[in-house]
């Protein structure tokens, strides 16, 4: 907001016909990303709504109304400069359930968030490259100070797709939990503890309340 009363004021001082262009172009991307992260959250809660799609157990289901999220915040969505690793080599990570999922560091993401710089890693899942709809997924779990409080105390998941060039968008505002808060018959990767931020991510969702 502050930058958009900055950009409003230096604006006035010049023409008047630049003023009118700017401002409209980035109202437009803002009310863009807002509704992009509306329809994801939609789209999540028709998930858990549909008894064919759902992880929530049919006792908790029946009276679902809506997951719980922070409200859309276009600040928590970043353009990371994106280190390819391509020889990296395949690890396992632990999951709830004791199991183990291969995963390899497909890249690490740098960016800033909340006045700080910060580091992720981004994982592909080679068992996963068999299926077409999967060729081009990234996986991107995290922790942050949120965890435990107003979030899942495990961390949170972000879904990504490889990018053409060396940056990669992550959208905070799309981080989800894992289907195990919701049902412990599913197994979900523990985040590592290189991916923890050390600042709060109010955005996406909330942890679960059980009815």
């Amino acid at each position: 907001m502050k930058r958009l009363i900055c950009l409003i004021l230096v604006l006035t001082a010049s023409c008047k016909s630049d003023k009118k262009y700017h401002v409209q172009q980035e109202v437009e991307t803002t009310s863009t990303s807002v509704k992009g992260i509306l329809d994801f959250q939609n789209g999540l809660n028709e998930t858990f709504k549909n008894p064919e799609t759902s992880p929530l157990p049919d006792r908790f289901r029946k009276n679902f109304e809506g997951l719980d999220f922070f409200e859309p915040d276009t600040s928590y969505i970043v353009v990371a400069k994106f280190e390819r690793t391509p020889n990296a080599i395949p690890f396992f990570l632990g999951t709830t359930t004791g199991e183990k999922t291969e995963e390899v560091v497909y890249g690490i993401a740098h960016f800033e968030l909340n006045g700080k710089k910060h580091q992720l890693e981004i994982y592909q899942t080679p068992s996963l490259l068999t299926q077409e709809k999967y060729k081009d997924y990234l996986f991107l779990p995290f922790l942050d100070e949120t965890n435990g409080a107003e979030t899942y105390g495990g961390g949170r998941y972000i879904d990504l797709t490889i990018p053409e060039g060396e940056t990669i968008e992550i959208d905070f505002n799309k981080a989800y939990n894992p289907y195990c808060v919701y049902n412990k018959k599913y197994s979900c990767p523990l985040v590592p503890r290189q991916n923890y931020l050390r600042t709060n991510v109010r955005a996406g969702a909330k942890d679960f309340i059980k009815p």
